[in-house]
């Protein structure tokens, strides 16, 4: 545990939808992830799943095109801060009550992630953070990060030192447990396009 700082930043309140995902498949030729005609995932409102990091990140390229905003992926500490909300050294957005505590976890995700925003958002407005979908991060990742990041706006490791991977955060449908704690870390190959994988886009003030 340690505390570190983060500048203003605006985070989206939902992953990106297949609809929002859609209008840039559309605008740039980009190939498709490829569970998109699978029908567990194609529901317009479902987060997009299965866009690798690389996917991610052409897709805030060309939001930013198309808006003039300089759309990115989150920071690991941003996305942790925003997780958090206003409950500091809480397990869970809501609190310390366990997954299981949550309206109809016993019979949401069974073939896939529910459409975004069907359920309460967290303090600050944030829907399915924690759950549905793993969010693609900016950060490459080393699980000994923490020792030597800084306090301020900390970025992540340069690349060689990570073995390749990606941080991600949050929990996803395909999971025992489908809701992960605010502090819980994971990472894949950036190239990897998992059924359990998104994001959400980020930008400063």
């Amino acid at each position: 545990m340690h505390r570190i700082f983060v500048d203003a930043f605006l985070l989206s309140a939902t992953q990106v939808t297949n609809a929002e995902y859609e209008r840039f498949v559309s605008a740039t030729g980009c190939e498709p992830p490829p569970f998109w005609n699978e029908a567990n995932f194609s529901d317009p409102r479902q987060p997009v799943a299965g866009a690798s990091w690389f996917d991610a990140d052409r897709y805030c390229h060309w939001l930013a095109s198309q808006t003039g905003r300089a759309y990115r992926l989150p920071t690991e500490a941003e996305w942790e801060r925003a997780a958090r909300g206003d409950l500091e050294q809480k397990n869970f957005p809501w609190g310390d009550d366990p997954p299981q505590s949550l309206a109809d976890y016993s019979t949401r995700w069974l073939n896939g992630p529910e459409p975004v925003a069907r359920y309460a958002p967290n303090v600050i407005g944030l829907y399915d953070i924690c759950e549905n979908v793993h969010e693609w991060c900016s950060d490459w990742y080393d699980p000994n990060y923490y020792a030597i990041s800084p306090d301020r706006n900390p970025k992540g490791p340069d690349q060689g030192s990570t073995e390749g991977r990606k941080a991600s955060r949050g929990g996803s449908w395909r999971h025992h447990v489908k809701v992960s704690r605010c502090s819980a870390r994971s990472s894949i190959p950036p190239e990897f396009k998992y059924a359990d994988y998104g994001f959400r886009v980020a930008c400063g003030l």
